[in-house]
């Protein structure tokens, strides 16, 4: 980028005319040692200097005020170690205030610079700290207190600084720079005419944590994958954190809804997942404070809500477009988005904006980005490029109604590295504020509008850095606060770039770490698993949106450099739903065996769920008609299926037999589109057909054995009568009086006229009803008979 010119038509400071004079005198010096040592040092003696720089490493942990003005006391204080292998002696550490910096590039290049060659003399006198000693291994704190005034600061602008340690070594006894850290001072004492619009994104985003499982309760319990979420969301956790600083600074928030219904959702009851089982969440208080917290931060600021889950949209741009159906998850995720967040916080938030990874786009990312109903596209000055002396307005019309909205790539990565130390936190600060203060001074009388897009994730440490560098800019001297809706509504700058990079200079990291055309097959599987199974439940709404949330988190842009995990979570998901759908299955049978012409062939379909399925047929098929009819002469037979939960159902078809063998018959449930559902299930009938000839030889049978019968009967009844008619002739002397002789009373009752015996016929057993209720599922018995 050339921005040569960023400082053309600015006079020299006096600091600068100095030095500019101070380096003619010593042009030619090989090294700072040398020229800084106070003595004329013989040039063999300066040669440890290259490698002085090493023995000993500055930190600089604070400096304030960040960005001084007149009358100011600049104090800079940090650690200095000896990471030599010498001990050092009559050390010094000092602070250098070097040139006036022209341009963004120069203060990239002097942040890389790791020697002391070059370095200007230190300030001296008494604005020093003096370490006698100082062994290896050892650190020793320092503090600098030096007026404004004597910083020979000139010209508004840019400054190095630098803290320094010169001292001795037993190897090279005499004075030499053995270590030095370098940063940026801006230098800014008055307030700018035109102040640079600075719109800050603040991301509230975290990785996907809830399951599409949920309890049976009319609340459907929510299931965890784990219990993190409340680690970030308790006090000094990220998520804490960037609420309790964003709310304190001019920034526009930018959430993704899933984050707000995982939290709320851990405010009632939750279960989380641990090993085979699941145990209570206990963390609901955490939760119900952080979305308080966040509801008093975001009333009356501005709000912009990503699709649901944060869609990976380069992945679905490069890889899942050819996938059908994959592109169809991006409307329903935005649609929700809107909801969520002004259900959850009360704030109608913005969804006209897409974000893809690091702002990295190509014409395939912005056609899927605008397909969910996006007009505004967050990228980022290292995709969409400028060949401009200067920075540019952000807003950037690119075509067909879409606005890209292009974030300051410096700005917006500053705070990308580890800034857990208070050294690196004040670097990335003060170059912060730095290249914020260049921007503006590129083109001080033409007002731009820039954008700082961080990092999706932000650690705390990293949340805590933007927080100082934006507390830096709150004198507004050189930039205003904005909102990102306000910076796509600008104005664009005439010169700037519209044209979208081609897809060959999409960074090949990140297309490294997009998701695979294979996920996007399995989530596609994993959606036609799911509508197969709500079009049969009479309750669809209990699994439609903790699947489909699911789903859609399969997508999601956090699992960009977790392939293991993420495959992991779209297993568990797709085994959860599958081991659903096998609840509705057809209870396997043994072979039947069909006796005639015409007999019932049942088949018990069983319902295992808590809610009823309906919008079923059971469609039973002969694999050979000739032998074996079905509901009259038909080859398939079906009925429809209306079961509740937690029951089963019998469904009785009619079978005709037309020849003798066995048949093999398949039945299969569908939905009423005409999709299989489940797997379907084979059992034999065995055919045994009666002939009419056969028929009259077993009638007769029947009839012989009934006059056999009515035969002997007649028989025993004679033989009874004879041998009664005896016994009255042997009894003629018994008294008349119904007694015998001595006393006994007689039986009076006639040899045929013995009582009729009481009516214990049982009746005929009905045909089972078509609700059985909850019965085994396992296969019926051998030798099973069909209901005729």
């Amino acid at each position: 980028m050339a921005e040569a010119a960023d400082f053309q038509g600015m006079g020299h400071s006096p600091a600068r005319r100095w030095l500019r004079r101070t380096a003619s005198v010593l042009a030619g010096a090989p090294l700072l040692a040398g020229l800084l040592a106070g003595t004329a040092a013989p040039a063999a003696q300066a040669a440890p200097t290259a490698t002085g720089s090493r023995a000993v490493h500055v930190s600089i942990d604070t400096l304030a005020p960040s960005a001084p003005v007149k009358g100011d006391t600049l104090t800079v204080s940090g650690t200095v170690t000896n990471e030599g292998k010498n001990a050092i002696s009559d050390a010094q550490v000092d602070l250098r205030v070097g040139p006036r910096m022209y341009g963004r590039t120069a203060i990239d290049d002097a942040a890389e610079r790791t020697g002391t060659s070059g370095d200007v003399a230190p300030i001296g006198g008494k604005y020093k700290v003096t370490i006698p000693k100082l062994d290896v291994g050892i650190s020793q704190d320092f503090a600098l207190s030096v007026p404004v005034s004597k910083l020979g600061l000139g010209q508004d602008g840019v400054y190095q600084l630098g803290v320094s340690l010169t001292g001795k070594t037993s190897s090279a006894p005499y004075d030499q720079v053995l270590g030095i850290q370098r940063t940026f001072l801006p230098w800014q004492p008055d307030a700018t005419e035109e102040k640079t619009q600075l719109s800050v994104l603040w991301p509230l985003i975290s990785s996907t944590r809830l399951s599409a499982e949920t309890g049976s309760d009319d609340q459907q319990t929510p299931v965890f994958e784990n219990d993190d979420l409340a680690a970030e969301l308790a006090p000094g956790g990220r998520l804490e954190q960037m609420i309790s600083l964003g709310s304190q600074l001019p920034v526009t928030w930018v959430i993704d809804p899933d984050l707000l219904a995982t939290a709320d959702a851990m405010t009632k009851n939750y279960q989380v997942r641990s090993g085979d089982t699941t145990v209570p969440g206990k963390n609901q208080a955490v939760a119900t404070k952080w979305l308080d917290s966040l509801e008093k931060a975001v009333k009356g600021g501005k709000v912009v809500a990503l699709p649901f889950a944060d869609p990976d949209l380069a992945s679905l741009a490069h890889r899942g477009k050819d996938v059908s159906g994959a592109l169809s998850h991006l409307q329903p995720a935005t649609d929700v988005a809107g909801k969520t967040v002004e259900t959850i916080l009360h704030v109608k938030p913005s969804v006209d904006f897409a974000w893809p990874v690091d702002g990295a786009i190509d014409p395939s990312i912005v056609d899927v980005a605008t397909s969910a109903g996006a007009h505004e596209i967050i990228t980022r000055s290292d995709s969409l490029q400028d060949n401009l002396p200067y920075t540019p307005t952000a807003a950037r019309p690119i075509g067909g109604g879409t606005t890209a909205v292009v974030a300051d790539t410096r700005l917006s990565t500053a705070f990308q590295g580890d800034m857990s130390t208070a050294g690196a936190s004040t670097l990335a600060v003060q170059r912060f504020l730095a290249q914020s203060l260049a921007v503006t001074l590129q083109n001080p009388e033409n007002e731009r509008s820039i954008v700082v897009a961080p990092q999706r994730m932000p650690s705390a440490a990293q949340a805590q850095s933007m927080a100082r560098a934006l507390r830096g800019l709150d004198s507004e001297r050189w930039t205003e606060p904005s909102d990102l809706i306000a910076a796509a509504a600008a104005t664009p700058d005439a010169d700037a770039t519209t044209k979208v990079p081609g897809s060959s200079r999409y960074p090949k990291k990140l297309r490294d770490q997009e998701l695979s055309t294979e996920v996007f097959l399995d989530i596609k599987e994993t959606q036609e698993r799911l509508d197969n199974f709500k079009a049969i439940l009479s309750a669809p709404d209990r699994v439609a949106a903790p699947f489909g949330n699911a789903i859609g988190r399969a997508m999601s842009t956090s699992w960009r450099g977790e392939p293991e995990e993420a495959e992991q979570y779209r297993n568990t998901v797709d085994d959860y739903l599958v081991g659903l759908t096998t609840e509705v299955q057809l209870i396997p049978k043994s072979v039947l065996t069909l006796s005639g012409r015409s007999a019932t062939i049942p088949v018990t379909v069983q319902n295992q769920l808590l809610q009823g399925v309906q919008n079923l047929v059971l469609r039973l098929k002969s694999d050979n008609p000739t032998r074996l009819k079905l509901d009259g002469d038909r080859a398939v037979a079906e009925r429809p299926i209306k079961i509740d939960g937690g029951h089963s159902q019998s469904v009785k078809f009619t079978g005709a037999g037309n020849a003798n063998g066995p048949v093999q018959v398949t039945a299969q449930l569908y939905t009423v589109d005409g999709t299989p559902y489940g797997s379907p299930m084979t059992f034999q009938v065995k055919v045994s057909e009666i002939t009419p000839t056969v028929m009259l030889v077993i009638a007769g049978g029947v009839l012989l054995l009934v006059l056999a019968g009515v035969k002997m009967y007649s028989q025993r009844k004679r033989a009874v009568a004879r041998k009664a008619a005896a016994e009255d002739t042997d009894s003629g002397d018994d008294s008349a009086d119904g007694t015998d002789a001595d006393g006994t009373a007689r039986d009076t009752r006639s040899t045929d006229g013995a009582r009729a015996p009481e009516d214990t016929d049982p009746g005929q057993p009905s045909d089972p009803t078509p609700d059985t209720g909850p019965e085994s599922a396992d296969a019926s018995g051998a030798g099973e008979k069909v209901d005729r």
